[in-house]
């Protein structure tokens, strides 16, 4: 009754525009861009063909990575009011997509994030790869835990070039408990990689001999086979989205 009660006063919108439509309005699911095989045996990254690795590999710290949207449109935007607008419960959002990639995996001994430092969650009041975290490992029924600490602050990486962020990022991230063979790292967006290659590197120092890493989105500088794009006014998730837009 409580949960009805609650939907009726604040009802949920469109994680995309704040319109009407759960989880995503028909303009704003529209425009997802799912990125979806084949490709890059490695990344993920869509190609048309399968290759081992690509371009856009992450460095080898990562064992592979998976991203489930391009970063732009409506995933952007959404991701966007997660980090600046407070919208914690938009992150949950992509959970169930974040988990779907892992189909056809070995299942990870356990999960984990890439933390925001203290002075950041303070001012947000959570961390967003968390919250993805938690909900991801609850859809797919995995262990998790918080296996590490930012011990640096770093300024924002958007600016800067592959290298740079590396260099940015050396040391900022220390392990806080043993790791297991198999982690699972999982983050809101993947660029460069070089953030995620310094948590795996953490990782690896702390037992860790494998270190996947899912995200919601990749951002990808170069364009994308024409089957990635969803048709228009199809709802995340749903079956005749994912088999439409893969024909």
């Amino acid at each position: 009754m409580f949960n009805a009660l609650f939907e009726a006063l604040f009802p949920r919108r469109c994680a995309g525009c704040s319109g009407a439509g759960v989880p995503f309005c028909l303009a704003c699911s529209a425009l997802l861009v799912p990125l979806r095989p084949p490709g890059c045996r490695r990344c993920g990254t869509p190609m048309e063909r399968y290759v081992d690795e690509c371009p856009d590999c992450p460095p080898l710290e990562v064992s592979w990575s998976r991203a489930a949207f391009l970063y732009e449109g409506t995933v952007r935007r959404a991701l966007l009011r997660v980090k600046f607008d407070g919208a914690r419960s938009t992150a949950e959002v992509f959970a169930p997509a974040i988990a779907g990639l892992l189909d056809g995996a070995r299942l990870p001994d356990i999960v984990t994030w890439v933390p925001l430092g203290r002075r950041r969650r303070r001012a947000r009041g959570f961390d967003q790869a968390e919250v993805l975290a938690r909900a991801m490992a609850s859809a797919a029924s995995l262990p998790i835990a918080g296996l590490l600490r930012r011990v640096v602050e770093t300024p924002p990486q958007s600016r800067r070039s592959a290298s740079e962020r590396r260099l940015g990022l050396a040391g900022a991230f220390v392990a806080v408990a043993r790791a297991p063979a198999r982690v699972l790292l999982v983050d809101d967006v993947l660029t460069t990689g070089a953030t995620a290659a310094e948590c795996a590197g953490a990782l690896r120092a702390a037992g860790a001999l494998e270190v996947g890493v899912v995200t919601v989105a990749r951002s990808l500088g170069g364009p994308l086979p024409p089957r990635c794009y969803t048709p228009a006014g199809l709802q995340l998730g749903s079956v005749v989205a994912r088999e439409r837009s893969s024909r």
